[in-house]
């Protein structure tokens, strides 16, 4: 099977036949971008395109390359654990996913948490949205009630329940209702208390909203999510498919906050970037959904053996009190250099930040694609906000060294200085079209 790149030629056949075979629409919003980067080699914190260019990976899959591309560890536990292991069988008892699903448990209890506010049991998937799909299954046989509570401009998948979380667009192209479901405004607590009064069986919510352009959600919001969760018999999950495993400086980002909440679902990260997986994680007492029929929810390749091992080793990685600490430190540099920038370019209005979750707030989604593309062009990849084209999202790699976090940076102030260049370019063809 070929499928080298080596050049050029080989890299426009290769566009093309995803056109024919896979998707023309995606292949021409590629073109039309001037996005259509197909990925060669990878190593690090970096890929390379069929010319050999290289891109920094500042987005990183939502956190599916936390440890950057190709982590010789987590290659090596993979390829240990496929000389004894294969994905393993759902109907039997895993070790490989006790083990697994002690350590994430291990990694989430939160000070003065009482005994049964922690979570301690774990079901597997191999996606965000089959994690999100079983949580919101949970709380619903749980609860006995139907509704569930999310925000506007939020996103949790595009599997059968979770896309009804998320936005119209998801589900008008499909002619799926959002019955049974009801959005708030971020932080609007008045919608919050009425929402939650009427007494639904969930409320979801992802610790920093990504899709909504990286807004960070007040310690008073999300402690009073949790009471009103408490006063209502609601769950509370937290979605920390991309800001969990570290990416804060902490394991999970909720541990910034002083909650514990009844569900927290991870994705993305615990991958390692190698081999797909995701865990639906919940407190012990909601068990008993499962206690009449424990095979009322299956998946046959959640929690596949081989992956777990992968996942182990990324866990051991991330979960380390020194590895932790290098985040923060990576953290507080950009955080330095990048309100620099923003006292330096007037274009870029605000940071949003907690540890290396980042949001760069541009004056409008223009002048955010406009930077967007010139950061690309200057050698870091990075996306926007899909819900808020103002905001890059910028999530270096948590493994970054300093030098190559002081490469990006000079690649960042590079890049908005030719944002400005542009933007005087235009000003002066209208200027110029005007006059004449």
């Amino acid at each position: 099977m070929d499928v080298e790149l080596a050049n050029s030629r080989s890299a426009k056949r290769f566009t093309q036949r995803y056109a024919e075979s896979v998707s023309q629409p995606k292949a021409q919003f590629f073109r039309k971008m001037g996005l259509d980067i197909i990925m060669a080699r990878r190593e690090g914190i970096s890929f390379y395109d069929a010319q050999g260019k290289r891109y920094i990976n500042c987005h990183c899959n939502g956190g599916v390359f936390n440890l950057g591309h190709r982590n010789p560890e987590i290659i090596a536990a993979l390829t240990e654990a496929l000389e004894k292991y294969d994905i393993g069988n759902h109907h039997l008892i895993s070790a490989p996913k006790a083990l697994l699903a002690e350590k994430l448990t291990d990694s989430m209890r939160v000070p003065g948490q009482k005994k049964d506010e922690e979570i301690r049991r774990v079901l597997f998937g191999s996606s965000g949205g089959e994690a999100i799909d079983l949580a919101i299954k949970i709380a619903r046989g749980y609860t006995r009630r139907r509704d569930v509570v999310s925000l506007v401009g939020g996103y949790h998948g595009h599997t059968g329940l979770a896309v009804k979380a998320g936005d119209a667009k998801f589900l008008d192209p499909f002619n799926i209702d959002r019955e049974g479901f009801v959005q708030i405004a971020f932080e609007d607590v008045s919608q919050l208390e009425a929402a939650l009064a009427r007494k639904p069986a969930a409320i979801i919510l992802e610790t920093i909203p990504a899709t909504l352009g990286m807004p960070i959600i007040s310690p008073g919001y999300m402690k009073k999510v949790r009471a009103l969760c408490d006063a209502h018999g609601v769950v509370m999950i937290l979605d920390e498919v991309q800001t969990g495993l570290g990416r804060t400086g902490k394991m999970w980002a909720y541990q910034h906050y002083d909650v514990s909440p009844d569900m927290v679902v991870t994705g993305k990260g615990l991958s390692g970037g190698i081999y797909p997986i995701s865990a639906t994680c919940f407190r012990q007492k909601f068990e008993s959904v499962f206690e009449k029929d424990p095979f009322i929810h299956i998946s046959t390749f959640g929690g596949a053996e081989v992956g777990c091992y992968a996942a182990l080793r990324m866990l051991e990685i991330v979960n380390d009190r020194e590895f932790l600490a290098s985040v923060t430190k990576l953290s507080d540099f950009f955080s330095r250099e990048c309100r620099a920038l923003q006292n330096e370019f007037a274009a870029l209005k605000e940071v949003r930040q907690l540890g290396l979750f980042m949001g760069l707030v541009f004056e409008d989604a223009a002048s955010c694609l406009v930077f967007l593309k010139a950061l690309i062009s200057n050698g870091v990849f990075a996306v926007y906000a899909a819900n808020d084209k103002r905001v890059l999202q910028f999530l270096p790699p948590l493994v970054t060294s300093e030098a190559e976090a002081a490469e990006i940076m000079r690649i960042v102030r590079q890049s908005l200085r030719d944002l400005g260049s542009i933007k005087n370019r235009l000003m002066k063809l209208v200027v110029s079209f005007m006059i004449g």
